[in-house]
């Protein structure tokens, strides 16, 4: 009988373990193969030296900052339980509970202009209040992505995660 109730037990928990298991990736996971916004851009920027007074600046970080704004998103991303790192800038805040935080690349990004590619923002909404959450802490954040476009104060977000996990950020040891 003991021996019945262990492996009932175990077939309970082989789903739940399966259910916990999340992909790690990176940030370049998140954008599609062959994209190349320089590509626009590269007639303006090689015709040599660019002052800030010049129109041709101006004109090429606008015509920088709309390609950024609709960078396309990696459809195979859809519906994918991932861990990913990175850079949490706080969104919905409540006393010191998040429940919504943009995830983004590097140390730095949406706070200074311009803001990363719309596909190198992630707006993370967690159901549970998250506590402890703070401008630019690296974090670990594990959860389903969803192709979902969100602007933001900060930027345009072309991916939106259902946040389960949140971890800080520790590097992998090496062996």
């Amino acid at each position: 009988m003991r021996k019945l109730l262990l492996l009932f037990a175990l077939c309970l928990a082989l789903p739940l373990q399966a259910a916990d298991t999340y992909k790690e990736i990176t940030w370049e996971d998140l954008v599609p193969k062959g994209w190349d916004p320089t590509q626009d851009l590269k007639a303006l920027l090689n015709s040599g030296k660019l002052l800030d007074s010049d129109p041709r600046a101006m004109e090429a970080l606008e015509k920088m900052k709309a390609l950024w704004d609709s960078a396309p998103t990696e459809p195979s991303q859809a519906g994918a339980r991932i861990r990913l790192p990175g850079f949490a800038i706080p969104l919905e805040v409540k006393g010191d509970k998040v429940t919504e935080f943009l995830l983004v690349p590097y140390f730095g990004a949406c706070i200074h202009s311009p803001p990363p590619p719309a596909n190198q923002i992630v707006h993370a909404v967690s159901a549970r209040p998250l506590t402890k959450l703070r401008t630019m802490d690296a974090v670990w954040v594990s959860g389903t992505l969803s192709l979902h476009r969100a602007d933001t104060p900060w930027g345009k977000a072309g991916y939106r995660l259902a946040v389960d996990k949140i971890a800080p950020y520790e590097e992998a040891k090496k062996k």
